[in-house]
């Protein structure tokens, strides 16, 4: 009882401490059918957002302020339903060369190698989202196939918003969503290539909750989650018996991150700050997860900018400290960045560039899988819009790292190029 007592101690003055949401856009055509207006309203160029798309999902909570004239008359004020359901599909598929290998780390066996690679579908993607009150909305969507993984529904973004938290101008997100999502949102980028600073530094998808305001030129935003993703969850039980219930989580300490932003004449920056936990590696080559838990601490700054609303321009850079994540007597860094322009040209073209850069620090010559962190990639993309919500895709990925020859015990490090081409299309409808 304490400990619940104490929890809803934390929650209630983490009421008052915190300032300011940051909820992502995702490709929406649902938002265009309902309020009868273009994607271009929302997208400089789908899924790439506009300041107009920034605003509509981070100050207007996903609504346009005509919205109650849109919802179902049944007489009754304390209800709001949309006169449709608000659904939204997104489908892709590619055509892709490359030099990449599935190696197993463990004997070096080649699992797959394929050079040509008929990727489709790669993604097909169910969206909905509306608002349910004056200040609560939703959002979700859910991944019938993605990365030929057929057979079962994963659902990633889901959860609710309340756009001013007891008249205090505070918004709350309550869900499933991506602690990335305060500085770039994943979802919106422009190119097939991957954040991978993101991915590898573990700040994607997580269950918690978000809470945030803007003070002045300045917004501030805290959050808590899990900090074991959303992959997993525990069964409740009594000795002899299970219970019903499941935990989604699997440690009485939630991760903390924040993020303050500020623009600075024409340009965005952010400081953003993670500290939580995580299941130390064990096993051949660091591939199993162990059970002792090990601090993580995460340090970054983001900066973006638009010019004339052609050139959108963007960076990241984030500094990690595993503490005995490996050996427990030792504390590991590492950091690593991106960096990207996305150039609107017209309503037809669309013309993207992608830095990726990562230093595996102190994985080096570890023998194990995290010495594949390190990372240097250069991804060039064009895009060419049939319609609004249609593209074609043509993307080069060009891997500048030198391969390494296997040295160690186990088969870990740059053994093989990551080298890609690919076409494909992409749309949302």
């Amino acid at each position: 009882m304490s400990r619940i007592i104490l929890a809803s101690a934390n929650a209630l003055a983490a009421l008052v401490l915190i300032l300011a949401t940051y909820i992502p856009a995702n490709a929406m055509p649902a938002f265009a059918r309902e309020y009868g207006v273009s994607c271009s309203v929302c997208h400089a160029a789908y899924p790439r957002l506009n300041t107009f798309g920034e605003s509509f999902a981070d100050d207007m909570n996903f609504r346009l302020p005509n919205w109650q004239q849109l919802v179902v008359q049944t007489g009754d004020d304390t209800l709001a339903l949309p006169k449709s359901l608000p659904l939204a599909m997104r489908m892709q598929a590619f055509v892709q060369g490359r030099d990449g290998e599935s190696i197993d780390p463990i004997n070096g066996s080649v699992d797959a190698d394929a050079s040509l690679d008929f990727q489709s579908p790669y993604l097909v993607k169910l969206l909905s989202s509306a608002p349910l009150s004056d200040q609560i909305s939703y959002y979700f969507y859910a991944i019938f196939a993605e990365k030929g993984g057929n057979g079962e529904v994963i659902v990633e973004d889901a959860w609710f918003s309340y756009n001013d938290l007891f008249d205090t101008g505070i918004g709350a997100m309550l869900g499933q969503f991506q602690v990335s999502d305060v500085m770039f949102p994943r979802e919106v980028r422009m190119t097939f290539q991957d954040f991978m600073l993101y991915r590898a530094a573990g700040v994607t998808y997580d269950r918690g909750i978000l809470f945030g305001k803007g003070l002045g030129n300045v917004d501030v935003s805290l959050g808590f989650v899990n900090g074991n993703g959303i992959e997993q969850n525990f069964g409740i039980n009594s000795p002899g018996y299970r219970r019903p219930d499941k935990m989604f989580d699997n440690n009485t300490q939630k991760s903390v991150f924040g993020r303050l932003g500020t623009d600075i004449g024409p340009v965005s920056v952010g400081l953003f700050g993670l500290s939580g936990q995580q299941m130390n590696a064990t096993g051949p080559a660091g591939t199993e997860s162990g059970s002792r838990r090990t601090d993580k601490t995460v340090a970054g700054i983001d900066v973006s900018g638009n010019i004339d609303g052609k050139w959108y321009w963007f960076g990241q850079y984030l500094w990690n400290s595993w503490d005995g994540f490996l050996d427990p007597a030792t504390d590991y860094e590492w950091s690593g960045a991106f960096a990207g322009v996305d150039y609107i040209h017209n309503d037809k073209w669309v013309f993207s560039a992608l830095i990726n850069h990562i230093d595996a620090g102190d994985f080096e010559d570890t023998d194990t899988i995290f010495e594949g962190l390190e990372m240097r990639t250069l991804t060039l993309a064009m895009s060419y819009y049939f319609m609004r919500n249609v593209k074609a895709v043509v993307e080069a990925n060009i891997d500048l790292l030198d391969e390494k020859a296997q040295t160690g015990n186990y088969f870990t490090g740059h053994l093989s190029p990551e080298n890609y081409f690919l076409i494909g299309i992409d749309a949302a409808f």
